[in-house]
């Protein structure tokens, strides 16, 4: 029998190896605290893999607090990760795109020393159309008593997260995450209803072929974006690319996650903070992106430096391969690219 690797077994194998190189032993805390993750995320599949059969589609008719049109498995997802996280000892805060502010338990701090940051079904509106979508979540430790209260704790920089990933629900589900050495995808078999190690140690193409953005905002983009694109169409880093948008966040970044090239949502005259949301969406994907040697940011800087002022702060986002990346970066400093 072929030996497999469950997600659960990676993370407590990590943390050994890292524990051993400080003389300390791993407690399993932090993979039991995973756990609640991959058990909300098998409840999700399952609920979404049931689209069409049960009624789970459509409108619940209510917004959330972005004031966007929530679907009924948005209220799904976010209820399956607050309870499976909920029970954990471990958290002292949970933070979703669904809800207006943290749901915080009365933990002491050297119990409830971590914080949940997730957006819980990205893509959602993409359901009834059967694209894929999926959930984002980031992991912050909580700062000791006499360096923050748990609300500074909520509001660190993305450079400060423990760990990071996303499942994407698709053809199959898979789960990619960082706690910082490297990223690692976990396919999930159906079988066994487990996630299994399908790569370790992946990494971004240093140069891709795609570039993925909604065109249809371009009139409204800074002029410096416009001319990025049509450099990337005019071959003006070497080779001609091609566009691919799916306008579900997880499944255009994990695309360029796998193929490399180069993810936008620059601001628009609508959107001049940007779109996407910092703490939940732009500083995961920034933190994988990083560790497998992408690069990340706002326009105006990294995205895991931003101070984050607000749990649903909004960010201009763009991520990709270092040489698309690197490009981008001149052009928007002043600097012309060859």
């Amino acid at each position: 029998m072929a030996m497999i690797t469950t997600v659960q077994q990676h993370i407590l194998q990590q943390q050994q190896e890292q524990m051993k190189a400080s003389g300390r032993e791993a407690s399993g805390t932090f993979s039991w605290l995973l756990s609640g993750i991959t058990l909300a995320t098998k409840m999700i599949e399952a609920k979404i893999r049931q689209a069409g059969l049960a009624d789970v589609l459509g409108a619940a008719g209510a917004e959330n607090v972005q004031g966007e049109q929530q679907q009924k498995l948005d209220v799904y997802a976010n209820q399956a990760l607050l309870h499976c996280l909920g029970l954990r000892d471990s958290v002292a805060a949970l933070v979703s795109e669904e809800d207006e502010e943290p749901v915080t338990f009365n933990r002491d701090a050297e119990t409830g020393k971590y914080i949940i940051v997730f957006d819980p079904l990205d893509g959602s509106s993409n359901i009834d159309v059967n694209v894929n979508v999926g959930t984002i979540f980031s992991v912050l430790r909580r700062m000791p008593a006499e360096l923050g209260t748990l609300e500074e704790s909520i509001l660190q920089q993305g450079f400060r997260q423990v760990a990071a990933g996303y499942v994407v629900y698709g053809p199959s589900t898979v789960l990619v995450y960082t706690t910082g050495n490297g990223v690692h995808s976990f396919t999930l078999d159906p079988t066994i209803g487990a996630f299994v190690l399908s790569e370790e140690q992946m990494k971004m193409p240093e140069q891709g072929s795609y570039y993925s953005t909604n065109e249809a905002n371009a009139a409204t983009w800074p002029e410096e974006y416009r001319h990025y694109v049509a450099l990337l169409r005019d071959g003006g880093l070497g080779k001609t690319y091609s566009s691919r948008y799916i306008g579900s966040l997880v499944a255009d970044f994990h695309r360029t996650l796998l193929k490399g090239g180069v993810f936008l949502y620059p601001p628009t005259e609508k959107q001049a903070k940007g779109k996407l949301r910092l703490l939940y969406e732009a500083n995961p994907l920034a933190f994988i992106a990083e560790q497998a040697g992408g690069i990340a940011t706002s326009g105006a800087g990294r995205i895991l430096d931003i101070k984050p002022e607000g749990i649903h702060q909004r960010t201009p986002f763009c991520v990709g391969s270092k040489r698309e990346m690197e490009a981008l970066k001149e052009i928007l400093a002043g600097v012309a690219t060859k």
